[in-house]
């Protein structure tokens, strides 16, 4: 076998290995229609991998209150919800109404409480700044790749100690990860990995799910 050969084989079972991981929490039919519905309105929602992640995450930090940045059709929120505690309420933001109410649909279709989730819409950084300080278990964002410095701002401010932040995409399909990629969405992700990285505010981990998940805790006063 060549070098090549074994550098094919390995790139092979990495990725077959991505793929199984990626696939190895089911997801019922209500995340199943959301997803499709998603897809219908051409958006890319979080892949299964990355939503077991959230659900995860959620559940690890008995979340109770979640502020989700970029509502889509539901399918990060189910997760979400999925992993929060029976009382935890999802805050969800979007720009975009008519996708609140595919949400809205979704979560109800997934057998959710309408009191369980809270819906905003506006633009991102008109809205967070009116939520409380400190009031907040986990921040994932979903939103505008060039705001996410300015959503890393505020996620200091809305988590509480030992809190959580999520950064969605921020491989952006692997033009990050090539410095030949010098587009503004590309070049604003790696200013927010490096600023998260480099922060003594946060704890910072960047999970290889789909398109890059990056996600720290918010360290104690």
């Amino acid at each position: 076998m060549t070098d090549g050969d074994r550098e094919r084989a390995i790139t092979g079972n990495r990725q077959a290995s991505w793929a199984f991981a990626d696939a190895f929490v089911a997801e019922d039919d209500a995340l199943i229609r959301a997803r499709r519905r998603a897809h219908e309105s051409g958006l890319r929602p979080v892949s299964p991998g990355t939503g077991a992640t959230l659900r995860l995450l959620a559940a690890a930090s008995d979340a109770k209150a979640v502020v989700e940045i970029g509502t889509g059709t539901g399918v990060s929120g189910i997760h979400l919800l999925l992993g929060m505690r029976p009382d935890g309420v999802l805050t969800t933001v979007d720009s975009e109404p008519d996708r609140q109410q595919l949400a809205r649909e979704a979560y109800r279709d997934a057998g959710f409480a309408a009191n369980r989730a809270r819906f905003i819409p506006g633009r991102a950084l008109e809205v967070l700044p009116r939520l409380a300080d400190g009031g907040y278990d986990l921040v994932f964002c979903d939103g505008d790749r060039l705001e996410y410095l300015d959503y890393l701002d505020e996620s200091l401010r809305l988590l509480r100690p030992g809190g959580l932040v999520c950064f969605e995409g921020t491989f952006a399909q692997g033009r990050t990860l090539d410095a030949a990629h010098q587009d503004a969405e590309a070049v604003r992700l790696r200013e927010l990995m490096r600023a998260v990285r480099d922060s003594r505010a946060f704890a910072p981990v960047l999970l290889p799910t789909d398109d890059g998940l990056l996600c720290a805790v918010r360290r104690g006063e």
